[in-house]
């Protein structure tokens, strides 16, 4: 299975600078604040309303991670954008994550809001169809803004993100419940061991949540097959329709209603 590498300071590309992807485009700039990354598909049609799709990053990383996500996602299926962790830990190296605080939580609420204005100004979006994705602790960013703001989102993907367990995460569960989960979980992950992703499927399940957990042979780090069961995922819930999926991805699966 193929990797994605952490960012490197080279990888990162200057403020307000355009980037064409055979034909797609990717756009870095700051708004109100918070600096984010847009991303238009290839061959971009203004007449059909695209779903947005929101990529929280994970630690060490920033919103240009959106670069190396979303040709391995879909270069055709979305709009897409991604803001900025809350908290630095390397401003100079461009190093950010999620810290889950009131004060973090705030300030990504703010950030993913300012997104999806921006794209939604932008580009043609539908508002019915928006995921909010994340990786590590922007996946538990993720899973926190979809529990919180659930009229938002169509869905919320975690990859390798825990559920959250401060600051009453569930404090509106019978709304948080209408919006579908999907858990990606590597096996060998020491940060979100089995023994806890178990946890956080018994609470879905005590809280009659709608999620898929998908299991796959690796450890905390984002394969290309990871990405690509997202897309499958996320785009079952726009049609509609269920696509097929290989018999290696689909390690462990769960559909809790």
């Amino acid at each position: 299975m193929n990797r994605i590498q952490p960012c490197a300071t080279a990888d990162f590309a200057p403020e307000h600078l355009d980037i064409d992807i055979e034909q797609a485009r990717m756009q870095s700039t700051e708004r109100r604040g918070v600096h984010q990354s847009l991303f238009a598909p290839l061959h971009y049609e203004p007449n059909y309303a695209y779903p947005l799709f929101i990529w929280m990053h994970g630690p060490g990383d920033n919103e240009h991670q959106i670069k190396r996500i979303m040709p391995l996602v879909s270069m055709r299926n979305y709009v897409a954008v991604a803001p900025r962790g809350n908290t630095a830990e390397d401003a100079a190296q461009g190093r950010y994550r999620w810290e889950q605080t009131s004060t973090g939580i705030m300030a990504a609420e703010q950030s993913v809001r300012e997104c999806i204005e921006y794209a939604t100004e932008r580009f043609h979006v539908d508002r019915s169809r928006v995921f909010l994705a994340g990786f590590d602790c922007g996946g538990t960013m993720a899973l926190r803004l979809g529990m919180k703001l659930p009229e938002l989102f169509a869905g919320i993907l975690s990859v390798g993100g825990p559920f959250p367990v401060s600051h009453q995460p569930l404090l509106d569960i019978d709304r948080a419940r209408q919006v579908p989960l999907l858990i990606s979980h590597g096996r060998d992950s020491q940060k979100y061991p089995v023994d806890q992703v178990c946890a956080d499927l018994r609470l879905f399940h005590s809280a009659g949540m709608k999620v898929t957990l998908r299991q796959y042979p690796c450890g905390d780090e984002i394969t290309t097959k990871i990405l690509s069961d997202l897309d499958a995922w996320t785009m079952e819930r726009v049609t509609g329709v269920a696509a097929d999926q290989d018999d290696h991805s689909l390690f462990r699966a769960g559909e809790l209603n």
